[in-house]
């Protein structure tokens, strides 16, 4: 199968609006090459080193490269691409806005990113290691997941999973039951059950998400009674009764969810039922702009904020079902 790679040039400054606005296009793989140096909080958490020779100086310009079907009718996704680079252009430098063509074999997609994921660690005691990778610095206490995401979104490595991951540590008991909507890669789910879960159960409408998930909790030996993979939208009433039905009524301690904002607006409306009484729902791939419209949809659907937390763009919100009468 070949995919037609698009690149377009842009703006560090507008590089994560635009990489959001891709996907919520449903536009698949969105790559970000920049020269941003790396921070001081990165040097200390990444076990690989970047030669000064490697960087190029940051001049403020960005690449996003996406891919897409090449069954899919190219021109109009081009033009809607195009407009909306006219539309961000009004809050933010855009750049040159030139977009480039290039066409690649699905296996080339798949494998050439590898490189460029390595070992890497997301607090004091969690390491995410990918399988073709050695950790050279491990320690004692350290909880390693080791993650193939392949096409699935969720290799732990993006604000919006560090977020949830935080929330996770924070809320996490014993005997949690845990359900993690929009699961991409298994990766919260596995870091539930390292970090004491009794069980997980993890949704996705994507079966490629679906697939990594399974392959994930095989190659993090995640057994059948700790965990279930079900590929369902919950937000769709018909194929939701029929998840609902397969759990019994089950209830759950936690439930997560790092999807997008417009998901999780509706999601809020009716994961209720789901949480037990004094049950934690935890949220993020929340855009900053898009803050004020989460946090609206759950005070009104019966939900008292606990906290809300940001890095850099985008923002968790972590919510429990509000008192009866309130």
């Amino acid at each position: 199968m070949k995919w037609n790679k698009l690149t377009i040039e842009t703006t560090t400054a507008a590089e994560d609006m635009l990489s959001y606005e891709l996907q919520e296009m449903g536009i698949e793989g969105v790559e970000i090459e920049d020269h941003v140096p790396l921070s001081e909080e990165d040097r200390k958490i990444m076990y690989v080193d970047l030669l000064p020779d490697e960087i190029a100086p940051d001049d403020g310009t960005a690449k996003i490269s996406c891919y897409v079907d090449e069954k899919d009718d190219l021109d109009a996704v081009v033009a809607k691409i195009r407009d909306k680079i006219e539309e961000l252009s009004a809050f933010m430098p855009m750049g040159t806005g030139k977009i480039t063509f290039d066409v690649t074999e699905e296996e080339d997609w798949i494998n050439n990113w590898k490189v460029f994921f390595k070992p890497f660690r997301l607090d004091d005691n969690i390491v995410i290691k990918p399988t073709w990778e050695t950790l050279t610095d491990q320690k004692e206490d350290d909880i390693v997941i080791e993650i193939d995401p392949g096409t699935a979104f969720g290799s732990g490595s993006h604000e919006t999973t560090k977020l949830c991951i935080s929330q996770l540590k924070k809320y996490m008991k014993k005997d949690t039951e845990l359900l993690d909507v929009g699961t991409g890669s298994g990766i919260l789910s596995i870091i539930g059950l390292k970090l004491g879960a009794a069980h997980a159960v993890a949704t996705d409408i994507d079966p490629n998400a679906i697939r990594a998930t399974e392959e994930n909790f095989e190659i993090n030996h995640v057994s059948d009674g700790q965990a279930a993979v079900f590929q369902v939208n919950i937000l769709d009433e018909k194929e939701a009764a029929g998840f609902y039905e397969k759990n019994g009524g089950k209830q759950y301690d936690i439930i997560v969810a790092n999807i997008l904002a417009d998901v999780i607006i509706p999601l809020s409306g009716i994961v209720s039922p789901l949480l037990k009484e004094d049950g934690v729902f935890i949220t993020s791939g929340i855009i900053n702009t898009m803050e004020e419209a989460v946090k609206e949809a759950m005070l009104s659907n019966h939900f008292e904020i606990l906290e809300i937390n940001h890095m850099k763009d985008w923002v968790n919100i972590t919510a429990k079902k509000a008192a009866a009468g309130r």
